[in-house]
């Protein structure tokens, strides 16, 4: 992993974290991943019904990010790594007499340890746009970022509660059609005006002089080819999918000069456009500028751009400072964000397919606000800085992890950013 931290951070302001606060946290998660959840005894001590073994060490007790070396089991035919399993010789579930069980590795301490996001929190790595780098992760590090690994702890739960209980546990339903598994289709709206500009610089590069020459005539009559947020909607309508539109408020440079919106959104004809995507059944969210995820006043300001109300964020570059960007997005009162996900890499940052409450570990207890985890973005897997994949390698190499969100009722959420609607970059 790298060792030697890219940023100045916000200091470490925590608690310890014990095991009832790991293990409510935790069961929160589970008994709404999984629909009608008995009640029974779940803990370590005083002869639950069912009894999870304590493998941490004083792990919590510390501010280190990483844990030991996870231990791999079998588990529903798939090879998947268990953190603070130290009887790896036992086998992962026993049953005991008197309709109780034993869970020999501690998976509340793993999920909670993935779900939390402890590693960011407690790593002093970041890469150059202030992230946690998918390199410094225990998913890179042991190769599992396309296993909800999470999800698997909970289907040994759920083994063990179904035969505790004599019931069968299902996972919850989407919508009013209870279906099995749900998608969830968003674009980042950075760029309206600028096609000319990165279209035009690739048809110099391969001398396609026709091509640029059309181009900037298309720009000179006022036309962009990534002006299209019409378009989007129509083609994401016609899978029968609905669109959920992240808009910056931001037209200036941040201060490092990257790029933030190339439009104004405060022009009345934008705004407009924006309640006509809401009135033909488009969500409209806030694309947090950079530096908002650290900054709650300004982030509310570009909140109160937008001419309808924004329930969701999801920040510009995936920015996250995870020692205080959940309380900014706290603050200023979304019911959710949609920012964690690896750039680098298609996959789980969390290990997890279903939405979930970050932790706040100032205060020792989960925030208010849901995080839909990205999953796979656009640009992760044809940019140069990342996968770099050709068109016919894209499928195959998603295909597993659409998998694992439809084996466990997950929701997966895709980055689709408007400029790759456009007919020269489709």
């Amino acid at each position: 992993m790298p060792a030697s931290p890219t940023a100045i951070l916000p200091p470490i302001v925590s608690q310890p974290v014990p095991e009832a606060a790991r293990l409510a946290y935790v069961l929160r998660h589970f008994r709404q991943a999984y629909a009608a959840v008995p009640e029974l005894t779940i803990g370590y001590a005083n002869q639950p019904q069912l009894v999870i073994a304590d493998h941490t060490d004083g792990f919590f007790q510390r501010h280190h990010p990483f844990p030991p070396a996870p231990n791999w089991r079998e588990w529903q035919g798939e090879r998947i790594p268990f953190f603070f399993d130290n009887n790896p010789e036992r086998d992962l579930l026993e049953f005991l007499p008197g309709n109780r069980a034993i869970i020999h590795a501690d998976i509340i301490s793993a999920a909670f340890y993935l779900l939390s996001g402890w590693q960011e929190y407690f790593s002093e790595e970041r890469d150059q746009h202030g992230r946690f780098p998918y390199a410094a992760s225990v998913q890179h590090q042991y190769g599992f970022v396309a296993i909800p690994v999470v999800n698997y702890y909970f289907d040994v739960l759920r083994a063990a509660v179904e035969h505790i209980a004599g019931q069968k546990l299902l996972p919850r339903g989407w919508g009013a059609n209870q279906a099995a598994f749900a998608t969830f289709i968003t674009h980042d709206i950075d760029n309206c005006q600028s096609a000319w500009k990165g279209e035009g610089k690739a048809a110099l590069r391969k001398g396609q002089m026709g091509l640029f020459g059309r181009l900037v005539g298309r720009r000179l009559q006022g036309h962009d080819a990534w002006n299209n947020l019409e378009q989007v909607q129509a083609e994401t309508e016609r899978w029968g999918a609905k669109s959920t539109f992240f808009f910056l408020g931001n037209p200036e440079r941040a201060a490092n000069g990257t790029p933030n919106a190339d439009y104004d959104l405060a022009k009345p004809r934008f705004q407009k456009r924006i309640q006509c995507l809401a009135q033909n059944g488009a969500e409209i969210a806030v694309h947090g500028s950079l530096g908002t995820a650290q900054n709650a006043p300004q982030l509310q300001q570009e909140k109160l751009k937008l001419p309808i109300l924004a329930m969701g964020n999801r920040f510009h570059y995936l920015s996250w400072e995870p020692r205080q960007t959940p309380a900014v997005v706290n603050e200023v009162g979304f019911a959710y964000d949609s920012t964690l996900g690896f750039a680098e890499h298609f996959g789980f940052r969390n290990s997890y397919c279903l939405p979930f409450y970050p932790f706040d570990f100032e205060h020792g207890k989960a925030f208010e606000f849901l995080e839909i985890p990205l999953h796979v973005m656009d640009a992760t897997l044809h940019h140069p800085n990342y996968l770099q994949l050709a068109p016919h390698e894209i499928l195959p190499a998603l295909t597993p992890m659409f998998q694992e969100v439809e084996r466990f009722g997950g929701v997966c959420t895709v980055l689709w950013h408007n400029e790759n609607f456009a007919p020269r970059t489709k």
